[in-house]
C-alpha cells in the first residue's frame, strides 16, 4: 500500500490498517485521527507534523522515524518502537507508552503531561525542556538521558534514584490508567 491509497481508504472511512508494512512512507502534515496502525511498521516513515491523536499504533515499529511536531494526544503507544526517532515537540499528552521502547529517541521539548510511561525504555533518550508533568512513571531506564531542562512538576521520587531522573505520581490518564 501506498500513501495515496491509505489516505483515500482512510477519507472513505477505513480505519484500520493493522499490520501493514508502511516502511519509508511520507505522510507528514497529515489528517489520520483515530486511526488503527497495531503492529504496522513505520520504520524510516515521515510522520511529521501530522495528526494521529486518540489512534492505535501498539506494537508499531517506528524505528528511525520522522514524527517532528506530530499529535499523539491519547494514542495508544503501548509497546511500540521508537528507537531512534525524531519526537522533538510531538505531543503526547494523555498518551500511553506503556513498555515503549523510546532508548536514542530525540523527545526534546515533547508534551509528555499525563502520559503512562510505565515500564518504558528511555536509556539515551533525549528529553531536554520535555514537560513530564503529571506523568504515570513505574520503573523506567532512564541510564545516559538527557533530561537537562525538562518539567517535571509535583511528581514523587522512586526507586531510590535522583530526585529528578524517575518519578511517580496516582494520575488517573482519560480513564485509562488507575
Amino acid at each position: 500500500m501506498n500513501s495515496r491509497q491509505l489516505l483515500h481508504d482512510y477519507n472513505r472511512g477505513d480505519r484500520n490498517f493493522s499490520e501493514m508494512s508502511l516502511h519509508g512512507m511520507a505522510l507528514s502534515k497529515t489528517y489520520l485521527v483515530g486511526i488503527n496502525c497495531s503492529r504496522c511498521d513505520f520504520s524510516n516513515a515521515n510522520l511529521s507534523y501530522t495528526d494521529l491523536s486518540r489512534s492505535n499504533l501498539s506494537g508499531a515499529n517506528l524505528t528511525d522515524a520522522e514524527l517532528m511536531v506530530t499529535n499523539l494526544s491519547g494514542a495508544n503507544l503501548q509497546g511500540a518502537n521508537f528507537i531512534g526517532a525524531d519526537l522533538r515537540e510531538a505531543s503526547l499528552v494523555g498518551a500511553n507508552l506503556t513498555g515503549a521502547d523510546l532508548r536514542a529517541t530525540d523527545l526534546s521539548n515533547a508534551d509528555l503531561r499525563g502520559a503512562d510511561l510505565t515500564a518504558a525504555k528511555l536509556s539515551g533518550a533525549n528529553l531536554q525542556n520535555a514537560d513530564l508533568t503529571g506523568a504515570c512513571v513505574d520503573t523506567l531506564d532512564l541510564e545516559h538521558t538527557d533530561y537537562e531542562g525538562a518539567i517535571l512538576d509535583d511528581l514523587i521520587t522512586v526507586l531510590g534514584i535522583e530526585a529528578q531522573s524517575v518519578c511517580v505520581i496516582d494520575w488517573v490518564s482519560w480513564g485509562a490508567h488507575t
